[in-house]
């Protein structure tokens, strides 16, 4: 009797741990941090976000990313009980702001700390464009919102407050190959026609140059999630079919029949597309990313 007992124990306790242990496995699409003892906690709305804020802090943060799955759509996503207890744990949280991530507010208000520092991107990057959330393409703001989370992470941790610093700096000498390669473009390609299927592109096609003629009525439905107006839906399809644009900017992440339809409409006119996405590819840092993705840019509109 005694013998059967320990082993319905033994069962038992068996069953508790691996509900415990699937409980701390991480959901997909968020990227958990590796820490040392005495870390800052930063929870990242977004996965470029939170890879910006790790190059800033380097060993001295732990950073959780919850968007970094490049097969989820940001505008469609649902936060879940780990996103919830991660931010509740979190000293520094990290959103974007202007409703692009309205799910990080509701997780902010069901865990109250007045001791936690929250970083709004659209309320810290003073070059927006109206109506548009998407601040970090636009490599001068990212330079403003890495100072708000150097500033941050110093106000948590002065002592090394000399090591914050130096990485900033180096940080804003990595943006500024960006930018380098950016007015290479421009000097060569601007007021190029192109088409954009969400105005996600137009924090760097408007530095670069490029003339964007799809409306932009078109471009704020497709990221808002909408239908564009029929007439913005025929007018982006002639510019296609009449060879009005030279190149079409293409958000693999935000995906609908009607910027399908466009994407297959310029392969059959042999018009050179461009993938752009929302979310940072893994294995890349803010910086290969843009880089990347101005490569596609720039082989595309030697085609053109």
């Amino acid at each position: 009797m005694s013998i059967s007992r320990n082993i319905f124990l033994l069962l038992l306790c068996s069953v508790l741990l691996f509900w415990v242990l699937a409980a701390c496995t991480p959901a997909s699409g968020v990227s958990t941090p590796s820490s040392s003892p005495g870390s800052i906690s930063v929870v990242a709305a977004e996965n470029f976000y939170g890879d910006i804020i790790k190059q800033l802090g380097g060993t001295h943060v732990a950073v959780t990313s919850i968007l970094s799955d490049p097969n989820i759509d940001p505008h469609e996503y649902e936060s879940n009980v780990q996103n919830a207890l991660a931010v509740s744990n979190a000293q520094i949280v990290i959103e974007n702001g202007a409703g692009y991530d309205s799910w990080m507010d509701k997780l902010l208000a069901a865990s109250p700390n007045s001791k936690r520092i929250v970083l709004v991107a659209t309320a810290i990057a003073d070059h927006q464009l109206p109506d548009n959330p998407h601040v970090w393409y636009g490599i001068d703001n990212i330079q403003t919102i890495a100072r708000a989370m150097t500033k941050a992470l110093k106000q948590l941790d002065g002592t090394d407050a000399t090591v914050f610093d130096n990485k900033l700096q180096r940080f804003d000498q990595s943006l500024a190959t960006i930018q380098l390669k950016m007015n290479d473009i421009k000097a060569r390609y601007a007021g190029t026609p192109v088409g954009l299927t969400e105005d996600i592109y137009l924090y760097q096609a408007i530095p670069l140059g490029l003339q964007v003629l799809t409306p932009f009525e078109f471009q704020k439905a497709i990221a808002e999630g909408n239908d564009p107006p029929a007439d913005a839906v025929v007018t982006a399809n002639q510019q296609i079919n009449e060879h009005k644009v030279k190149i079409l900017i293409y958000n693999e992440q935000t995906v609908t029949p009607i910027t399908t339809h466009l994407q297959n409409a310029a392969q059959q006119q042999h018009i050179p597309i461009v993938p752009v996405t929302e979310t940072m590819p893994p294995g890349k840092t803010y910086q290969q990313w843009m880089l990347d993705q101005l490569d596609v840019l720039e082989q595309a509109l030697q085609r053109a």
